[in-house]
């Protein structure tokens, strides 16, 4: 096995990207989810909201589903 079956595009380029919700420039491989596994190699398979935003996102909406009622009918 030679190195280069070893090294692949994405060790050798850092791709910063900017959070669509935030605003700040991060970096794409530690700082945002990857939402399509099958295309690590590009930076189209990564999502556009960085990890915090997304956490926050997330948390907020399952707090708002805290108080379900049973649907009066």
């Amino acid at each position: 096995m030679s190195i280069d079956d070893e090294i692949e595009l994405e060790h050798l380029l850092f791709f910063d990207r900017k959070c669509r919700v935030c605003g700040k420039v991060k970096s794409l491989m530690d700082d945002f989810y990857l939402t399509r596994k099958g295309r690590k190699t590009l930076p189209s398979a990564y999502s556009y909201e960085c990890k915090e935003c997304t956490v926050k996102r997330v948390s907020i909406g399952r707090k708002s589903n805290l108080r379900w009622e049973y649907p009066d009918w």
